[in-house]
C-alpha cells in the first residue's frame, strides 16, 4: 500500500448476484454473510461470508416475499421472516428434520420489525410494541418465550459482539433503550437521550437509524451519532458524538469528532480507530478517542491524519462457484 492511502479492501472480496425484480439480496451484520434469494428461495439461496467455510447454498418453498434472513450462530437454524406478525424456521443440524416450523409474536395487534440472533439458539423478536426473547428447541420444532417487555418501538440496533440491542422509542425517537443478552437471560439497561441539535415543532421522528451506530472500541461499548450540519443550530460541520454505554450505571456523552466538512457519511471500526467515509470527496478520515485529554468529561478529537482516499482496487470477473444443496 502507497504512502497516498491508510485503508485498502480485502483482496478476496465477497462477490454475489445483484439485486433485481427475482433476486433479493440481505446482509447479516452478525455472521458476515451475504444472502442472495432468489424468487423466494424456490430457485436457490445463496449465502456467502467472509471465508469460503461459510458458503452455502439451497432452495426453500416460495412462501411469499423474503423481508429478512438470517442463520444462528454456526449455521444451524435458518430464521426467515415473510410477514409481520411471524417468523419461520428451517433446521441445518445434521439428522434434524427439515421441516419448516413457524412462531407468531405474542404481543397482539403487533408488527415484526427484525429479529436479532443472540446465540446458536436463542432469538430476540423486536416488533413496534416491543421485544420478546425466545429459545429454539431445533428436536421440537418449537420456541419457548423466556422473557418479554413492552415498549414503543420506532427502529433498532444490534451489536452482536457484546448482544447488545438498543431500541429508539418516543415521539422524536431520541429516547433509546438498550437491553442486554447473555445465556437465557436478558437485561434491561439504563435508558438514554440523544441531543438532537433542532427539536422540531410539532414533534416527530428526528433521528434516523441510519445516523445510530454501536461499537466495541477498547473494551467498551461505544453508541456512535453521526450529527448533521444544521443551519439554525449554527453549527457549521458535522460531527459523531459518542456516548458511553457501559453493562451497569447510566450512559454518558463521552467524545466528539470533528469532520470539519457536510454532506453524506458512513462510519465504520478498524482495529479500535474509528473511520469516517465522505461520500462527496471520496476521502475516509480516522480518529483514536485514546488520544485525550486526562480528567476531561467530553473529548473533542480532531482527525489523526489529513483525509486520504481507500486504496484503488479492480473487481476480478471470475468468481467461485459453492456447493448447492437442497432443503425440503
Amino acid at each position: 500500500m502507497s504512502g497516498e492511502h491508510y485503508l485498502e479492501l480485502s483482496e478476496d472480496p465477497v462477490q454475489f448476484e445483484h439485486a433485481s425484480s427475482v433476486n433479493n439480496v440481505f446482509f447479516d451484520e452478525a455472521n458476515k454473510q451475504v444472502f442472495a434469494v432468489r424468487s423466494g428461495g424456490a430457485t436457490g439461496v445463496v449465502v456467502k461470508g467472509p471465508d469460503d467455510k461459510s458458503s452455502v447454498a439451497f432452495r426453500m418453498d416460495d412462501k411469499g416475499e423474503v423481508k429478512c434472513i438470517k442463520f444462528s450462530i454456526g449455521n444451524k437454524i435458518l430464521a426467515v421472516q415473510r410477514t409481520s406478525k411471524s417468523v419461520d424456521f428451517i433446521n441445518f443440524i445434521p439428522d434434524y428434520p427439515h421441516t419448516e416450523f413457524t412462531q407468531e409474536c405474542k404481543t397482539k395487534n403487533a408488527s415484526v420489525l427484525g429479529f436479532c440472533w443472540t446465540n446458536w439458539n436463542e432469538i430476540v423478536f423486536i416488533t413496534d410494541q416491543g421485544i420478546e426473547f425466545y429459545q429454539v428447541f431445533p428436536d421440537k420444532r418449537s420456541l419457548k418465550l423466556l422473557k418479554s417487555q413492552s415498549i414503543n418501538v420506532n427502529w433498532y440496533q444490534y451489536c452482536p459482539e457484546t448482544a447488545v440491542i438498543l431500541l429508539s422509542t418516543t415521539v422524536q425517537g431520541n429516547v433509546l433503550q438498550p437491553f442486554a443478552f447473555r445465556n437465557g437471560t436478558m437485561s434491561k439497561m439504563s435508558k438514554f437521550e440523544i441531543e438532537l441539535p433542532v427539536v422540531p415543532k410539532p414533534a416527530k421522528l428526528s433521528l434516523s437509524e441510519r445516523d445510530i451506530a454501536m461499537a466495541t472500541i477498547y473494551g467498551q461499548l461505544y453508541v456512535m451519532y453521526l450529527k448533521h450540519h444544521s443551519r439554525t443550530a449554527n453549527s457549521p460541520s458535522a460531527e459523531v458524538v459518542l456516548y458511553h454505554l457501559p453493562r451497569e450505571g447510566a450512559c454518558k456523552k463521552s467524545h466528539v469528532l470533528k469532520l470539519n466538512t457536510t454532506g453524506k457519511f458512513a462510519l465504520n471500526m478498524v482495529d479500535n480507530l474509528v473511520v469516517v467515509h465522505h461520500q462527496s470527496s471520496q476521502t475516509s478520515l480516522i480518529f483514536d478517542i485514546r488520544l485525550k485529554e486526562p480528567d476531561c468529561a467530553v473529548n473533542t478529537h480532531q482527525p489523526v491524519l489529513p483525509a486520504r482516499s481507500i486504496h484503488p482496487y479492480r473487481m476480478p470477473l471470475s468468481g467461485k462457484r459453492v456447493v448447492s444443496q437442497s432443503v425440503g
